[in-house]
């Protein structure tokens, strides 16, 4: 029986810190034995976003703090054998292996084997095709800006059995990355369901990096994680039975107990009994959960079911633009300075643009974008409000009519308004379809 693979996670979402791979390198490399390392840096609009950088400059379209993350943790990756596989290359795979081979020259170490998965991007004609007939509600060509099937695990497994020591992926499911890695280690077949299931679900607790150590977890007073500022990033040591031990970065701070664990396993899982991924479909009803250690816990008894025939895609289409624009009011008198400053934009923007409009420390959180809100709770006496106005439109000229009025606000009044903020910024929005599988043509590559 093969020795457990461990893999730790480096990332949880683009954005996230760049420090935090660090400390699970070092315990990688401490543990000995086989091991890799995933960035997950992909949400939807991540991806969009980065198609639309990628339009504007062919060299973009990857990870922009690709460089940031590898740099730490590259040279000892390397040097220990400790596979790294991101879908840092989000739009433009092919660039963030460039850059990771730039990166290894610029360190003085040996060109690593990059592999490069393709076959998600349906952007081009082809893949625009195979979109329009399953889009449901049409398909508007003019505002295309792009589409990606999600792909599994298989791809990122083939290329590490052919020697990589670095995989970059476009759009595959979070828990593939993790699901990859373990198939080449383990030599699971692609119909083993049990032990399919049992690692995809450690790369569901993987991919949100800190949330499952008890970064999103915290709760001052309700839930309290002891050095939430030096949060350690999560390791998962999968068996080759497919059940796992969830920790995280030796000496780090944060938390993992049963109960980090069960937010993160129920996390975004519309069914325990049928958690879809490209791979297998995952059934959690009849997990077990146990503590088997300080910060370790351990999942197993995650059944599998066979993986469905169509894989999800997601296109995007420009939707217009987005205006925000706020503004503070502080000091006896604030609550009602900021409903009379709202009123003046709605009288102002009326015919104009519809508005949404929150006050900041009374009922931002809980409010709609019919503003029914504001009609149900009377006027407090809060001293320090912020009135944040927003607007959406197909066109520019209506939003930057919203950030030209309340720009106005510093002197038309009400008294001490202050700190007036403005923001434009282009709208995506995003519509979904099933693929059948034998229309894609996922691959790999060496860079």
């Amino acid at each position: 029986m093969a020795e457990a693979l461990a893999v730790g996670c480096g990332a949880g979402f683009s954005g996230d810190r760049v420090d935090a791979a660090g400390p699970v390198v070092r315990t990688l490399v401490a543990r000995g034995g086989p091991a890799a390392l995933i960035f997950e840096n992909l949400a939807e609009r991540t991806l969009a976003l980065q198609h639309l950088a990628r339009r504007r400059d062919p060299a973009l379209g990857y990870e922009p703090l690709l460089r940031q993350e590898l740099r730490p943790v590259l040279a000892d990756c390397l040097r220990h054998g400790i596979t790294i596989v991101g879908n840092f290359g989000a739009a433009n795979p092919q660039g963030a292996a460039q850059a990771i081979h730039a990166l290894a020259a610029e360190l003085g170490l040996p060109r690593p084997r990059v592999a490069v998965v393709q076959g998600d991007d349906l952007s081009d004609e082809r893949g625009r095709a195979i979109v329009r007939e399953r889009l449901e509600g049409g398909f508007d060509a003019d505002r295309f800006v792009c589409a990606n099937a999600y792909l599994g695990a298989a791809e990122i497994a083939d290329a590490i059995r052919a020697g990589a020591q670095v995989v970059v992926t476009g759009r595959v499911a979070d828990p593939s990355l993790v699901l990859g890695p373990a198939l080449a280690h383990h030599g699971w077949s692609l119909d083993d369901w049990d032990r399919l299931a049992g690692a995809t679900m450690a790369g569901h607790l993987l991919e949100c990096g800190a949330q499952v150590t008890g970064g999103y977890f915290a709760d001052p007073g309700c839930k309290d994680v002891p050095d939430l500022a030096d949060v350690g990033f999560p390791i998962a040591e999968i068996a080759a039975d497919g059940s796992c031990i969830v920790g995280k970065a030796d000496g780090t701070g944060g938390l993992v107990d049963l109960r980090t664990v069960k937010e993160q396993l129920l996390y975004e899982v519309h069914d325990p009994a049928a958690y879809l991924t490209p791979d297998v479909v995952a059934d959690i009803g009849e997990a077990e959960l146990g503590q088997v250690g300080r910060d370790r816990v351990r999942l197993r008894g995650v059944k599998g079911h066979p993986r469905t025939g169509t894989l999800k895609a997601l296109a995007f289409f420009d939707g217009g633009w987005l205006g925000e624009a706020e503004i503070s009011y502080a000091g006896p008198n604030a609550e009602a300075r900021a409903r009379l400053a709202m009123q003046v934009m709605q009288a102002r923007m009326a015919g104009v643009l519809p508005l949404r409009c929150d006050l900041i420390g009374v009922s931002s959180l809980f409010g709609d974008d019919a503003n029914g809100h504001l009609r149900g709770i009377p006027a407090g006496s809060a001293l320090d409000v912020r009135l944040r106005v927003a607007g959406k439109h197909a066109l520019a000229e209506p939003v930057d009519r919203l950030l030209q009025e309340m720009t106005a606000m510093w002197t038309c009044g009400p008294a001490g308004g202050g700190g007036v903020r403005t923001a434009k910024r282009p709208r995506l929005s995003s519509r979904a379809c099933l693929v059948p599988r034998e229309l894609l043509q996922p691959r790999f590559h060496f860079a």
